[in-house]
């Protein structure tokens, strides 16, 4: 690259370099490298926007270089920016094809308004280096505790200082009734970090349930430690909370660590959340556990899980209800964000009642199907019987076990549980084939007989019907079965689409 060589320039302009990366927090390249930018701006304004202006600083004097740059091409297109090869052997024959030719340019005298787009192309490239700065700062601090200074409040937005830094809590994101002014010291957990056109975002939050884990992580040595680990949290914020526990150590009680001699832990936690009242709970591997316990102070009586609907019913005494439900449902509501189970609260008078009527409903079912007077109904109901299908199906030895149940009575009951079972599926079978069902939906596996009626009602009448419908449609029309299941149903189904096709050959 051909140079001519003609100086100006200053150990000033280092000066003030140093001192603007001092007071940004900033790199000295990074100032140097937008002050060549605003000179380089300067000069085309003075040289003229079509040519290729670039400036350089030299960092040990300060001294600037101006030049003009132009690139040696073999058909010339812009002589402005462009010189052919035969020009460029006149300024220095080592020079090739692609090769760059700079021109220093004399000093320029820096007028009034070449003199302020430099100083704004300045000032804009510092602000973009120091808010990137900002962002590679922050963005790996989400999840983290940070304190500040309250700067000022926006339309219930609180804007806090961190010195060269601000960071916002939305109004939806302080606790309720908490009040903050300007000079108020202020603890927030960081949320998120988005960079924008404005520079970062920094969105913190008080009413975040980490927030709640991570104030416990400054207040109990043993959870910083690891030896106390936090399970989960959930917030009622300003009001109530629960926090989910356990221990890695078998001789460090869990609870009564993060409770601290006489409830110092807890009460400094307390105290930042402005009166939260905290339930700290022992976490459980074992479902039921680990829900009677986030229910906290109600006495549970009872508890009946259904792992496919990921639901439990916890049954407490008639007196216990308010207790276990709270305050405008907070308390059990608390307990199934806490859990991730959905808790149905129900008293021993309710439960008794419901389960008389399953009682009922299912006796008088086997003294219709079977034809059979009431005491023996009640025994098999007593007995854990369900459904029809299992008196068909249980060996006969089975049911004579049972007392006043002989071999005859029990070969009767199977013989007639058997019929009915053949005289319903024949009746099925009918009311499938007059809505039109296709043979190869209703033998397919892992479709249920009691399920069939309901798709033939939603005109799902073949294999290729099942294989179309969505997830959220078959969990509209079966409303019992699991999301999952119907997934793995559904792309069962579609398999038959795909059968005797051959593999895609690849190159």
């Amino acid at each position: 690259m051909a140079t001519t060589q003609a100086i100006y320039g200053s150990t000033e302009l280092l000066q003030i370099a140093d001192s603007v990366a001092r007071e940004k927090g900033l790199s000295k390249e990074s100032v140097i490298e937008a002050m060549e930018q605003a000179i380089q701006t300067a000069g085309r304004r003075k040289f003229g926007h079509e040519h290729d202006i670039r400036a350089e600083i030299d960092k040990k004097t300060g001294e600037i270089k101006l030049y003009r740059v132009r690139t040696v091409v073999e058909t010339v297109e812009n002589e402005v920016t462009e010189l052919t090869l035969a020009q460029a052997k006149r300024i220095d024959p080592k020079l090739e094809i692609g090769d760059q030719i700079r021109d220093l340019l004399p000093p320029i005298d820096f007028g009034r308004v070449a003199a302020q787009t430099a100083k704004q192309v300045v000032l804009q490239k510092v602000r973009d280096a120091e808010r990137e700065k900002q962002y590679d700062e922050f963005k790996d601090k989400i999840g983290e505790i940070i304190s500040g200074t309250v700067k000022r409040v926006e339309y219930g937005n609180v804007i806090v200082d961190f010195g060269r830094t601000e960071a916002m809590i939305r109004r939806d994101e302080l606790i309720p009734r908490e009040v903050f002014r300007p000079g108020d010291r202020i603890r927030a957990y960081i949320a998120d970090v988005r960079r924008e056109k404005s520079g970062p975002q920094i969105f913190l939050s008080r009413t975040h349930s980490e927030f709640l884990a991570k104030l416990f992580a400054q207040e109990v040595p043993e959870i910083y430690d690891g030896i106390i680990e936090i399970k989960a949290a959930a917030r009622d914020p300003g009001s109530r909370a629960k926090i989910a526990v356990s221990s890695k150590d078998s001789s460090v009680n869990p609870v009564l660590s993060c409770v601290g001699v006489r409830g110092s832990r807890v009460q400094a936690v307390v105290g930042e959340l402005q009166g939260e009242k905290i339930d700290i709970i022992e976490w459980s591997s074992d479902p039921a556990t680990f829900i009677v316990n986030a229910l906290s102070s109600a006495e549970v009586t009872k508890v009946v899980i259904d792992e496919n609907k990921n639901r439990i019913e916890v049954v407490v005494p008639d007196e216990q209800l308010s207790l276990a439900i709270g305050r405008r449902g907070q308390n059990v509501r608390l307990a199934s964000q806490l859990t991730g189970w959905s808790i149905d609260i129900l008293t021993e008078a309710v439960e008794s009642e419901r389960r008389a009527d399953e009682f009922n409903s299912l006796s008088q079912l086997f003294i219709e199907a079977l034809d059979v007077e009431e005491v023996i109904a009640h025994l098999l109901v007593t007995e854990g019987f369900t459904s029809i299908e299992e008196v068909a199906f249980i060996p006969i030895a089975d049911l004579t076990s049972i007392e006043g149940f002989d071999e005859n009575v029990a070969e009767e009951l199977h013989n007639r549980a058997a019929a009915w079972l053949e005289k319903k599926q024949q009746e099925n079978e009918k009311k499938l084939k007059d809505l039109g069902m296709d043979a190869s939906l209703i033998q397919f596996p892992g479709i249920k007989q009691e399920w069939l009626e309901k798709l033939g009602e939603a005109k799902v009448l073949t294999l290729d019907d099942f294989a179309d419908l969505s997830t959220p449609e078959l969990l509209e029309i079966i409303p019992g079965l699991g999301s999952e299941e119907a997934g793995q149903l559904i792309m069962s189904a579609r398999a038959s689409w795909f059968e005797g096709e051959e593999p895609e050959k690849q190159d």
